[in-house]
């Protein structure tokens, strides 16, 4: 298991993106205060999470009050994107381009040390700010779209029924620039006391992953239709945390 730290890659020192380096500098709200071995401000490491997860969470807030609203996301480049119900009250809102708080993560495992005090999760996650952006245009919609199909079941898009234009119109992409923002990522063992060492007590890691577990037909599916070959590999994606790890590189 990796145990490379972030302060092997070059970390700016102002905010905004720096696109020579592949790096966003922190700002006064993504700087990591506690445990900043973990932190990770380069790109790698934030794509790696953002490609790795698909449910994330959007923050706003609304007439005054804070909201957190679940949903599921996609990296197109330089931006991270989700969907949804024209008509719900969280996309007409993020309609006026507000300023939003986005999070994506996911657990690699539980770190059982020796004493609950040093017992930890392995985990992923990035934290972004920034605000909204609505995707525009038929052609623009679509190809957003097929992203995020082909995101969680590639080449299933050329299977499906075309969108109708009623459709499109009932769903609104949403899209928010990866500039601000920071990875934290945690691997490895406990790391107890050393008065804990000789203890009788078992000390690890229990890995964790989160899998797709097998195919169940509609129903009303009509007889005959089976399903694509590839979808016997869903279990693969996410991809292993241990690669998205290793790539990435993280802290313990």
């Amino acid at each position: 298991m990796t145990t490379e730290t972030s302060t092997n890659s070059p970390l700016g020192t102002s905010g905004g993106a720096d696109d020579a380096r592949g790096v966003l500098g922190p700002t006064d709200r993504t700087r990591l205060r506690r445990l900043n071995q973990r932190g990770r401000y380069d790109r790698a490491a934030i794509d790696a999470v953002l490609d790795g997860t698909l449910m994330c969470s959007v923050g706003y807030i609304l007439d005054g009050k804070p909201y957190v609203t679940p949903t599921a996301h996609w990296r197109e480049g330089d931006h991270v994107y989700w969907h949804g119900s024209s008509a719900s009250r969280m996309l007409k809102f993020l309609r006026t381009g507000p300023e939003i708080c986005f999070n994506a993560a996911a657990m690699d495992g539980l770190v059982l040390a020796r004493s609950g005090m040093h017992s930890s999760i392995n985990y992923r996650s990035v934290t972004l700010y920034g605000q909204v952006e609505i995707v525009e245009g038929r052609d623009q919609k679509l190809a957003s779209l097929e992203a995020f199909v082909e995101k969680i079941t590639p080449g299933r898009w050329a299977q499906l029924r075309f969108p109708t234009d009623q459709e499109l119109k009932a769903t609104t992409v949403c899209r928010l620039p990866i500039t601000e923002g920071a990875a934290k990522i945690r691997t490895g063992p406990p790391h107890d006391d050393a008065e804990d060492m000789d203890l009788d007590v078992w000390a690890g890691v229990l890995h964790y992953r989160t899998v797709f577990d097998g195919l169940e037909a509609d129903p009303d599916l009509k007889a005959g239709v089976e399903p694509d070959p590839a979808l016997e590999l869903a279990p693969t994606w996410p991809e292993p945390w241990q690669d998205t790890v290793k790539r990435a590189g993280a802290a313990d």
